[in-house]
């Protein structure tokens, strides 16, 4: 049967066979068609039209004019503040993306071993910080500038200050505070998928682990569990991915726009500085067609290595 298919295949062209197999399976195809016609609507078409957009000059006001590379050509070589945002976006990036990722693998991995009803507790904790809306609250008051801060505070109480620190507005500590925040509410959805990935894996497989000479905890984790849940693990890569590189709103939040010294000025500040205040919306495309395909060659890269894992 499955030759009969292929020679079938082989003898017209794809796109015949495509609408013969589309008319046969029309029911679903009609089912899945409300999904695919708002996709299109807000994401493939704003996309492509973003693209078009970074070739242009445009102001929302006047009809687009063509510049070509200008955007591009202005963006490496006349905006200074842009390759800082690059390489803020970049070092913010190598620290929050992998390291969510582990953080999340890591805790869902210990807290599934948990009874159930005490791993529904856990999870709720750990989850509860990334919907939290008083997240930025929580640390604000922690790491206050004046002596009301609890840091401060206990800082000088003890002796290991000698006067309050203006922690969100010193650039040798925004840096690392802000990645402590990012890492803190990171345990979101990946962190409920890694969960659900870790409760799917059939037991019976770390039973003939045992006897093909798996050892320890850790090898039934490289070896069997995390090639068992790819499809959760290349879920949450693509979560940490698009949370890194949009690493924006955290740090808005807590040291406002912009960062003092542009220290903590990332590529979507940058974004939103031209397409939401200066209204500079071909340059703005320009800035997120580059931010985009940072994303694509990250996601690509991450999903060849996921591939290696247990082979």
């Amino acid at each position: 049967m499955a030759k009969e298919k292929a020679v079938i295949r082989t003898d017209m062209s794809r796109f015949r066979w495509t609408l013969l197999e589309m008319k046969k399976h029309k029911v679903a195809y009609l089912m899945i068609a409300p999904f695919f016609i708002l996709f299109t609507l807000f994401t493939i078409i704003p996309v492509v039209l973003s693209l078009i957009l970074s070739f242009t000059n445009f102001n929302l006001l006047e009809w687009p004019d063509f510049v070509f590379l200008d955007n591009y050509i202005r963006l490496f070589l006349d905006d200074d503040v842009f390759i800082t945002a690059i390489k803020n976006t970049l070092m913010f990036a190598t620290v929050t993306g992998p390291g969510s990722y582990l953080l999340s693998m890591l805790l869902a991995w210990f807290i599934n071993e948990l009874r159930p009803r005490i791993r529904s507790i856990v999870t709720l904790l750990f989850y509860a910080p990334s919907i939290s809306g008083n997240v930025y609250l929580i640390w604000t008051i922690f790491f206050s500038g004046d002596e009301y801060g609890l840091v401060n505070a206990w800082g000088m109480k003890l002796g290991l200050l000698s006067e309050p620190v203006l922690w969100f507005q010193d650039e040798k500590y925004i840096f690392v505070l802000c990645c402590c925040v990012a890492l803190w509410t990171s345990l979101g959805t990946s962190f409920l998928t890694f969960i659900a990935g870790f409760q799917t894996v059939d037991t019976s497989l770390y039973e003939a682990g045992a006897v093909d000479g798996v050892k320890n905890r850790w090898q039934e984790l490289y070896y069997i569990t995390l090639p068992t849940m790819r499809p959760q693990m290349m879920l949450g890569a693509i979560l940490a991915i698009t949370g890194a590189f949009g690493f924006g709103g955290v740090i808005t939040a807590l040291v406002g726009f912009p960062s003092p010294n542009y220290v903590a000025h990332t590529i979507m500040h940058h974004l939103d500085d031209y397409g939401g205040m200066r209204f500079e919306m071909g340059y703005a495309s320009a800035i997120a067609t580059l931010l985009f395909l940072m994303m694509i060659g990250c996601n690509m890269l991450v999903t060849k290595i996921l591939r290696k894992i247990g082979t």
